[in-house]
């Protein structure tokens, strides 16, 4: 397949303000959570996330969810989609404005025990009446596989089980799946090997990927998945995130390293990267550290750590 085969716009979803920012140790002001976000958003992306309503006891950085989500400048073409574990934490979302959630599970029954205390059918069953509380209420609901490829404590994860899931999710009522690579194992075959089955089930306009860059394979999978007819993809301004369960894990895929090589083949996100790259200065300058893009650290690391303070 040529570059000119290749999907002509990519819906880029921003996920730093949520997975890049949740298991930094040190406390970040709500004020500078809120002012990444709004920088973000003036860059234009579709859809950004926000921040999760998950127990302020399993991710003490995001306790500030309603604040922070009640102080964002909204912009009516962006959607801001935060994480709602259960039916309680939806209701929390929906009080503070939300009109975006997320449900979340795992490819791996150890990690979706370890993650979020329970197994890959209860966590299913938990998310039934909340997605027909979104159904509803009118509110959009995305759903997320974890440990897609790989897992830490199980080795690597068969697509069948990804694709069970999947429509499991899909039943239930979610708009939009997304699946990711979270401790950075794939490459590109078995990226293929996951997807071709996928696309089988999902259309490609309601699958996202999700890809980290542990291992430098996010931008060589990111294509493949492009070639497969994949047309969005996540990504955290500067490569923030991480996995706590996979140590020396990278961040995720930087939104610049993406945007760099979508732009670069002529594929429209309308996304202003000059826009992205001030985001990734302004928090990763409260962070007091460089991130893991190479686009930025192109543009000089010096002016990136000291940005912000």
């Amino acid at each position: 397949m040529s570059i000119a085969d290749l999907p002509r716009r990519v819906r880029v979803v921003e996920v730093g303000p949520r997975d890049g920012l949740q298991n930094e140790g040190g406390w970040i002001e709500t004020a500078d959570k809120i002012a990444y976000v709004d920088l973000l958003s003036a860059a234009g992306f579709p859809l950004i996330e926000a921040t999760s309503f998950v127990s302020p006891r399993a991710v003490p950085q995001l306790a500030d969810a309603a604040e922070v989500l009640g102080g964002i400048a909204r912009r009516d073409d962006t959607g801001y989609l935060v994480l709602t574990p259960n039916l309680k934490g939806y209701e929390r979302a929906v009080a503070a404005g939300s009109r975006a959630v997320a449900v979340f599970t795992a490819a791996s029954e150890t990690f979706a025990r370890r993650n979020i205390n329970a197994s890959i059918a209860e966590s299913l069953a938990n998310f039934a009446p909340l997605v027909a509380a979104a159904r509803r209420d009118g509110v959009w609901v995305r759903g997320y596989i974890s440990m897609a490829f790989g897992c830490p404590f199980e080795g690597a994860i068969a697509p069948e089980r990804v694709l069970e899931i999947a429509g499991q999710l899909l039943d239930l009522g979610c708009d939009e799946i997304s699946v990711g690579d979270t401790i950075g194992v794939a490459t590109p075959r078995e990226v293929e090997a996951l997807l071709v089955p996928l696309l089988r089930r999902i259309p490609a306009e309601r699958l996202a990927v999700h890809f980290h860059d542990t291992r430098g394979t996010a931008l060589a999978n990111v294509l493949l998945s492009l070639q497969q007819g994949v047309c969005i993809v996540d990504a955290a301004s500067g490569g923030l995130g991480g996995c706590p369960f996979a140590p020396g894990a990278a961040g995720n895929l930087a939104t610049e390293d993406l945007l760099y090589l979508l732009h670069g083949m002529d594929i429209a996100t309308g996304v202003d990267l000059d826009r992205v790259v001030a985001a990734s200065r302004f928090i990763l300058g409260k962070l007091g550290r460089a991130g893991g893009s190479k686009y930025l650290q192109s543009c000089g690391v010096d002016e990136v750590t000291s940005a912000g303070r």
